[in-house]
């Protein structure tokens, strides 16, 4: 028997179906690069999207979401007060948020505003091993928005900064490694490599799990829902694109339509997760 803390893949599958139902209404304040492709991937899954910053609104935005989603990606000194406002928000009322920190440890101007953004304690934060060994304190060499270190390097940073926020921490690549404060550890295994020749789908990831959030109240299974997901429809999607000798274009739509369209057997037939 599967032990509840470590839900196969249609106990996983279930969160999408009641995801599909109550379509949840996800406030992002994102970055320019990626906010067409963001509301789209959160339409075809069955969320609604919001993509409001104006300083003015994202509090009230935030009471009436499900779950908030802060992306630093085209950070802006404009909309660092808005970030900050949104997960506060988040905060007090009790509502799940996700930090994706994009380009952690690659300015310093970068990390002071991530290292503000971390006061207000987000429920998950999603970034790959750099980005994460940034916010943890460690030299983690970021190149860009990307990363040069393996998901397993990052491992212990993570862990470190699950205590620090007192949530949950996704460091996403060709593996997903998915922890919380009380110790749970999950590892995903899907996805393909064109993922990463996409923009916008790294990001979509942080607005996928925040898309589950607000319908699973336990923010390490939500994340792991979420990356299960998106990381099924990456594999499927590709194999898809391969069969009409598409490119990465082709792929990019071919992510929108899986999302839509998997169905459970596809999902669990596909998903690799272990724990430890």
């Amino acid at each position: 028997m599967t032990h509840p803390e470590q839900p196969n893949a249609a106990a996983l599958w279930r969160d999408v179906v009641v995801l599909r139902e109550q379509t949840p209404l996800v406030h992002s304040i994102t970055n320019f690069v990626v906010m067409q492709f963001n509301a789209n991937v959160l339409l075809s899954i069955g969320a609604s999207p919001v993509m409001a910053h104006a300083v003015e609104e994202v509090a009230d935005m935030a009471r009436i979401a499900g779950a908030v989603v802060v992306n630093i990606g085209t950070l802006d000194a404009q909309w660092i007060p808005s970030m900050r406002l949104v997960l506060e928000t988040a905060r007090i009322l009790g509502k799940p948020s996700v930090l994706d920190p994009v380009g952690a440890g690659a300015t310093a101007y970068r990390n002071e505003v991530l290292a503000m953004l971390l006061q207000e304690k987000p429920s998950v934060v999603r970034g790959n091993a750099s980005e994460i060994m940034s916010l943890a304190g460690m030299s983690g060499a970021t190149k860009g928005v990307d990363s040069t270190a393996r998901p397993e390097a990052a491992i212990d940073c993570a862990r470190a900064l699950c205590r620090d926020i007192g949530g949950v921490v996704c460091v996403s690549g060709p593996q997903d490694h998915i922890m919380d404060a009380s110790g749970r550890f999950a590892v995903l295994d899907n996805g393909h490599p064109w993922m990463t020749r996409v923009t916008g789908v790294g990001c979509s990831a942080s607005a996928v799990i925040a898309a589950f959030a607000a319908i699973q109240p336990d923010a390490w299974r939500a994340c792991l829902t979420a990356m299960a997901f998106w990381g099924v429809v990456g594999e499927l999607a590709a194999a898809k694109v391969s069969l009409t000798g598409g490119g990465t274009g082709t792929y990019a739509t071919a992510l929108l339509d899986i999302s839509g369209q998997i169905t459970e057997e596809q999902f669990c037939s596909t998903l690799r997760v272990s724990y430890r």
